[in-house]
């Protein structure tokens, strides 16, 4: 009998028949408990002081106010970051999408045999995904300089890695029967693969694409923080040089483009289930 068992004993009830049966406690105290312990840790860690939140959150108010009504004459210069954004997401996630599937098909178990590749490919999308990709942006920015190649870049390689792991997840959960045909006719395992296993991940495949891509505009508006282009580095402008009527037009603009995406993709993804 376990420590908590002994502070919190079953309860025990008693048949019709005479026998006793007994019902383990919840451990939702003890979890309830290692919570609060954790929450009381994390504030002393970090030092988080209710009181300053108290005195000093009506300032969002007060900078919320001051972007309402936003700078219309402001517009003309949003149109072109707006759509460097756009276009490095869709390319962005164009790119990771497609590159991801052969080393998808490597990382599952029910596809390749070999459990050394297998742990490779599924260590080398741990390792990728566990890149932030603001970290991933400012690199590329080192490496092609500033501009929209480098949010393309941290785009195509968040892409990868997230909708690498979703696929091979989805690969394993297929029927194998058509595959293990096409390969005892002679079929390559590239072949039965794109013949057999694509055609049943197709529907879902493209539907996580989608939902990816249109959280890609979301994340994009803030690699310009970087100087990776798109919308974000006018948007870091004028934050820095508080003009937050210009900043109301930004976010007005990016949040009419990112329902529009996020109405049609989630309409294209309707269809292909």
């Amino acid at each position: 009998m376990s420590l908590y068992d002994k502070l919190f004993p079953p309860k025990v009830y008693t048949l019709p028949n005479g026998k006793q049966v007994a019902k383990k406690r919840s451990r939702a105290p003890l979890w309830t408990i290692l919570i609060i312990a954790f929450c009381v840790l994390s504030i002393r860690i970090t030092g988080f002081d209710m009181s300053v939140l108290v005195k000093r959150g009506n300032q969002f108010w007060v900078i919320l106010g001051q972007m309402f009504p936003p700078e219309t004459a402001y517009l003309p210069n949003i149109w072109e970051p707006i759509f460097d954004t756009i276009k490095m997401s869709l390319l962005g996630s164009f790119i990771g999408s497609v590159l991801c599937i052969p080393f998808a098909m490597l990382a599952s178990t029910n596809v390749c045999k070999s459990r050394v590749v297998v742990f490779l490919m599924r260590l080398m999308f741990s390792i990728v995904r566990t890149l932030p990709t603001l970290v991933t942006a400012l690199i590329a920015t080192f490496i092609f300089g500033l501009g929209t190649i480098a949010g393309t870049t941290a785009i195509a390689v968040f892409s990868f890695s997230y909708i690498g792991k979703i696929l091979y997840e989805e690969i394993e959960t297929v029927d194998m029967g058509a595959f293990e045909a096409m390969e005892a006719m002679g079929a390559t395992k590239t072949q039965a693969f794109f013949s057999a296993i694509i055609p049943q991940v197709l529907p879902s495949y493209l539907s996580n694409s989608l939902y990816n891509f249109e959280g890609n505009v979301r994340y994009a508006a803030i690699l310009g923080y970087v100087g990776a282009g798109g919308i974000g580095l006018i948007l870091n402008e004028q934050l820095g040089w508080r003009r937050y009527a210009n900043v109301g037009m930004i976010l007005i603009v990016l949040f009419i483009t990112v329902f529009i995406i996020e109405t049609v993709s989630r309409y294209l993804r309707k269809k292909l289930v």
